[in-house]
């Protein structure tokens, strides 16, 4: 286990992307453990705030991020500074993601409907992480031969082809799916292919006409997201709490 983690961690210079992401996980999960406690009336938590204005912890999360982002720059790869500037800077974008819904809507919905985005993109945010970390590179750099290397043409071939199959996902409404081909290549494929997502660009520039298309558009969205939606809303209820219908104080979260 030592020589493993000296040989894929250490030596490529991946502990403080460890670190980062160990601090951000632990980070998200206590914050929001904490919040619930304050929602239910319970501990010794409480809001924050200073002459009547409510600070959320977005805004410690956005100086421990700058601190964090700019450290890390300066610091490089190795050594006790890149380890610390990377642990600062996973505490405060786990505070920063966990209000990502707030930051979006510019309004205070954290525990609404809306408020699950936070968890999607947490979630998202911490999977794409660890695939960097596993070894994968953006448009698939890393599984790119010598050969394949010194031929241009061959490799830019590649990138646009798997850029496109990304762009086409996100105006057929995959967002995730875009964005994982993103770090796996050619996944986006998927989603290009099949048919886009009702509301899409996609579906109004080009389904306007095909009813049919359209009509097969939204039956298959509406199988698929009676499929899934029940199950990632289960999930999202888990590690965000959105399941406990507490009113009162200490609604809001700090």
């Amino acid at each position: 286990m030592g020589h493993w983690f000296s040989r894929n961690i250490l030596e490529p210079g991946k502990l403080p992307l460890l670190l980062a992401l160990t601090s951000f996980v632990v980070t998200f999960l206590v914050t929001r453990t904490i919040t619930r406690l304050i929602r239910a009336g319970k501990g010794p938590f409480g809001n924050v705030s200073s002459g009547g204005l409510h600070i959320h912890h977005v805004v410690p999360g956005v100086v421990l991020s700058v601190i964090g982002g700019f450290g890390a720059v300066g610091s490089g790869r190795h050594g006790l500074g890149a380890a610390v500037f990377a642990v600062v800077f996973g505490i405060g974008a786990g505070l920063v993601l966990d209000e990502f819904a707030l930051i979006l809507h510019l309004d205070d919905v954290y525990w609404s409907e809306d408020g699950r985005k936070s968890v999607e993109v947490v979630v998202l945010t911490a999977a794409l992480v660890m695939l960097a970390l596993s070894g994968f590179s953006p448009l698939g750099v890393n599984d790119v031969s010598e050969d394949e290397r010194q031929d241009r043409a061959a490799f830019i071939a590649t990138i646009v082809l798997n850029f496109l199959f990304i762009l086409v996902s996100l105006v057929k409404g995959k967002f995730r799916m875009a964005v994982m081909g993103v770090f796996v290549p050619f996944v986006a494929i998927v989603g290009a292919v099949r048919l886009a997502r009702p509301g899409s660009w996609w579906s109004r520039r080009f389904y306007r006409r095909r009813h049919r298309a359209r009509a097969r558009s939204r039956l298959r969205t509406y199988r698929h997201d009676r499929r899934w939606t029940r199950v990632r809303r289960r999930f999202q209820d888990l590690i965000g709490g959105f399941q406990e219908r507490v009113s009162g104080p200490g609604s809001t979260p700090p």
